[in-house]
């Protein structure tokens, strides 16, 4: 019996690339490094700020964090700026490496929304998922630190929570779901309405919040939508697409 051992050859016309239902988009020229987006993210998603002593230790549980990126490091560091702001959050794999690693199934995906999901009651910790994503978004939760009885002052913080977002505990892994809670709304209301989901109709947080613009979000299975035709510029591309992880945002390169 014969076996082909042929690598097979990916285009960027294949099905596999352009499939997808939700993505985004973020344009890097339009960026001023603000950190709205990451405000906007915590308190919609009820992502705790951990404290300074935390945070220099490197626990920080950012779902979105602002990456800085610099010209001139390769001389005597004296003509060193810096030349581009990269919102970095979960790029939502279609070929997630952090999927197949996880030993209790807590790293899923989404195959009506094709998204990556956590499944926080089946997490233990293992951390694997965190070392197999190679754009470092996954997070650990160290502590409770939403929880008032541990806490106490915290007691009056408790209001700002959003009801349609679990509170994780410690011991498990977390990262940005692309809002899924609001696509879910958007969807029932739509559906209760007998239409689908209008363009623009609702968007993530973190492009909600952007003063810049910079962050467009919406159906990507829609090339008439707002997300779709910002990506067909000439300056969009993936991160890191050379690992064949077909991830849902698309980063418009800034200028000079």
């Amino acid at each position: 019996m014969s076996v082909n051992l042929e690598v097979p050859v990916f285009t960027n016309n294949s099905e596999e690339e352009l499939g997808g239902k939700w993505g985004m988009v973020i344009d890097q020229d339009l960026c001023t490094g603000c950190q709205a987006c990451v405000a906007a993210c915590a308190m919609e998603n009820n992502v705790p700020f951990v404290g300074e002593e935390d945070a220099a230790y490197g626990r920080t549980l950012h779902w979105i964090r602002i990456e800085r990126l610099w010209d001139g490091l390769e001389g005597n560091y004296e003509d060193v700026r810096m030349t581009d702001f990269q919102p970095m959050l979960c790029q939502q794999c279609h070929n997630a490496p952090c999927e197949p690693v996880c030993p209790v199934y807590a790293s899923v995906h989404s195959m009506s929304e094709d998204l990556n999901l956590q499944v926080y009651n089946r997490c233990v910790g293992t951390r694997y998922c965190a070392n197999n994503c190679p754009y470092q978004v996954r997070v650990f939760n160290w502590r409770d630190y939403t929880d008032a009885r541990l806490h106490p002052e915290l007691v009056t913080l408790q209001n700002q929570l959003n009801p349609d977002v679990s509170v994780r505990r410690r011991g498990i892994m977390e990262k940005c779901t692309f809002c899924i809670q609001r696509i879910h709304r958007a969807e029932d209301k739509a559906k209760s309405e007998n239409r689908e989901i209008q363009d623009g109709e609702f968007t993530s947080a973190c492009a909600q919040a952007c003063p810049a613009n910079a962050i467009t979000f919406g159906r990507i299975d829609n090339p008439d939508s707002m997300v779709s035709q910002a990506a067909l510029t000439s300056r969009g591309g993936h991160l890191l697409e050379e690992l064949r992880t077909l991830p849902r945002v698309t980063y418009l390169a800034g200028g000079e």
